[in-house]
């Protein structure tokens, strides 16, 4: 009988890799999964004085404008903020869970990669309730994405591009995760923003051990020319991910001329800094692979995600 070709066996050694990541992915979602309707309080009050996220981690902060908000109001600021960051964070796991259906529609379903894929949407329909939860105990008013943003969606579930939904799901779960880390590690804020924080966090680090793997398979095969587009491409997605976290309202709410507000907060040297520390361990995964080079570097530092 001929022996296996090395083609051939490197194949099933990329497959063997990737069911045995999605087993261990299986075990991990099978002990550590969390229904946030009952794991979290939702009728706990509120205390309208503490901040749900650390006030130098605010886009506003140390600005002449945070400095004619009253402490109550800076507060309120801070919970608008996360409430829009989580309503980004709907708008993106829907981008994600659509992209996720699609990756495995054509599969062979009794995989484990592709069942850890439908648990992992199991795990996004339960995070975007748990924002929208978080958005109407707050009293923020709208879950819904920036016009921008709600464009590039649909443009995105048109072109159908798998390899960016995950190289998408790396970035915006390293960058939230590095935000919600600090969060968790800050017993002085919101209760409620803590709890958000903790089960997003506990359960995004899974997801982003089923993109990394998938993510270099696909880039390891792509070619000069579609590689170069992918570049510009994830860069304007990171862009529009971190603009997406503080929708204009957050300003209109506290009272504040939006446009304004924008500007300020864009030449914020804190927020600046707040967005490269939350965008460090995606950036330098993707520097690694060559996925962000020089050719692209201008955009990622105009989006004050790269020093």
């Amino acid at each position: 009988m001929p022996q296996p070709t090395a083609p051939t066996t490197a194949a099933a050694d990329r497959l063997a890799d990737r069911e045995q990541n999605a087993t261990r992915l299986l075990r991990a979602s099978a002990k550590h999964s969390y229904d946030p309707l009952t794991e979290i309080d939702w009728d706990a009050p509120v205390d309208p004085d503490q901040f749900a996220v650390a006030p130098h981690r605010l886009s506003l902060y140390g600005t002449p404008l945070w400095e004619r908000l009253t402490p109550r109001q800076q507060a309120r600021f801070s919970v608008h903020q996360f409430a829009s960051t989580t309503s980004a964070g709907i708008w993106f796991e829907l981008v994600l869970m659509e992209g996720l259906i699609r990756h495995v529609y054509a599969g062979d379903l009794t995989t484990r990669h592709a069942q850890y894929a439908l648990t992992e949407v199991a795990d996004e329909c339960r995070h975007s309730t748990m924002f929208a939860r978080y958005i109407s105990a707050t009293g923020y008013p709208s879950a819904r994405p920036t016009r921008r943003a709600d464009r590039l969606g649909k443009l995105h579930f048109l072109i159908n591009d798998t390899t960016m939904t995950f190289a998408g799901a790396i970035f915006v779960e390293e960058f939230t995760d590095a935000m919600q880390r600090e969060m968790i590690r800050d017993d002085s804020l919101q209760p409620l923003a803590r709890s958000v924080a903790r089960i997003h966090v506990i359960e995004e680090a899974r997801h982003i051990g089923y993109a990394k793997p998938e993510f270099e398979r696909r880039w390891a095969a792509m070619g000069a020319p579609r590689r170069a587009l992918f570049r510009r491409a994830l860069a304007v997605l990171a862009n529009q991910a971190v603009l997406e976290i503080v929708h204009p309202r957050v300003y209109a709410l506290a009272g504040l001329d939006p446009r304004e507000a924008q500007r300020v907060a864009a030449a914020n040297p804190h927020w600046r800094e707040a967005r490269i520390d939350w965008a460090r361990k995606a950036v330098e995964f993707f520097t690694e692979l060559g996925v962000i080079d020089h050719t692209v570097e201008k955009m990622w530092r105009r989006a004050s995600l790269l020093r």
